[in-house]
């Protein structure tokens, strides 16, 4: 039982699982919304009504909506959206223990700079050293105890370490890698190839179609994790291929079931008017395909999910652009 003080910045679902789950490993638990009121009826209702409804708080967990909650914190937990992490993380700074690691948790490529989250923390939260959480987890499972494998990577091994024993149960095995880009990279990709396979999905192109798009995929994933320092290897784990087979194969992936109503003729608009969560996938498809151009990584999976989501290109024009590419040899 690990007894650590633990800071959660983010209380959606993911973000209320991450608390249920380290606080089975023994945890003090602050999970921290922006609403003092929705803050107020969590703690009161002892439960994640519009997130994660179904699910009792462990007795550890304590809803705040107070950023000096983090101040005797032993580590801080990440977990607010990709594109949000660096006005909360400015905010967090101020406040924030003194030396206490990171752990993020976002999915994602920051709109504008092309910065992983990795990037952006460092930026605005200085002093502070850094780790990931990523790898195949969907949030309900996590919350119930269910078991599941995750990469915690963490370029200082001795603070890899000391996470890992923070937040690891029975259920939740994190499991040490030095490979912070490679982790980063796998788990901001595989939501825009998630959307890609919902497509394919929606428009009843069949399995072979998702699996070549997943395999396909997890090329433009290591042509763009070997570009920015990463390694091939750490694609082959759980962060790599593990998220991407979950995400890609399930329309409980919010990416996917976003991809799978594209595909039947909505627009984005319309999807996104009727969700609650955030598909990160949809944010990152955008910055990634400017990221891969700016390094000269060819990405034309994500690019085509890029021109749906942005420039309101039709799935089919996509596919037939796809399926009119020159053939080449698979290990390009």
């Amino acid at each position: 039982m690990s007894g650590a003080r633990l800071f959660i910045l983010g209380a959606g679902a993911w973000g209320t699982a991450l608390a249920q789950a380290t606080a089975g490993a023994g945890n003090d638990v602050h999970l921290w919304m922006r609403s003092p009121e929705a803050a107020l009826a969590m703690a009161t209702a002892r439960e994640n009504s519009r997130y994660l409804p179904g699910v009792p708080l462990a007795e550890a967990i304590q809803p705040t909506a107070s950023l000096t909650a983090a101040e005797e914190a032993d580590a801080a937990i990440l977990v607010v959206p990709a594109q949000h992490l660096r006005q909360w993380g400015t905010a967090l700074a101020a406040h924030l223990a003194p030396g206490a690691p990171l752990l993020l948790c976002a999915k994602g490529i920051e709109a504008g700079t092309g910065a992983l989250m990795s990037e952006v923390a460092r930026e605005c939260l200085p002093g502070h050293e850094v780790a990931v959480l990523s790898g195949p987890t969907f949030a309900a499972e996590v919350a119930r105890g269910l078991p599941t494998a995750v990469t915690l990577a963490c370029a200082n091994k001795e603070t890899g370490w000391r996470l890992v024993e923070m937040i690891g149960t029975r259920s939740l095995r994190p499991y040490w890698s030095h490979d912070v880009v490679g982790a980063e990279v796998g788990g901001a990709v595989k939501n825009v190839l998630a959307i890609a396979c919902g497509i394919t999905l929606g428009m009843k192109l069949g399995d072979n179609a998702r699996a070549a798009l997943v395999t396909r995929g997890l090329a433009e994933i290591g042509r763009l994790s070997l570009a920015l320092g990463g390694e091939r290897e750490t694609l082959m784990g759980l962060s790599g291929l593990g998220d991407l087979t979950l995400t890609c194969n399930s329309p409980q992936s919010r990416n996917m079931s976003l991809g799978v109503a594209l595909g039947e003729g909505k627009t984005l608009d319309e999807i996104l008017a009727t969700r609650v969560s955030v598909a990160e996938g949809a944010s990152t498809a955008g910055p990634l395909a400017a990221l891969a151009a700016r390094h000269g990584v060819d990405m034309p999976i994500c690019g085509g999910v890029r021109a749906i989501l942005e420039d309101g290109a039709s799935p089919a024009s996509i596919l037939e652009a796809l399926l009119s590419r020159p053939f080449r040899a698979e290990s390009n």
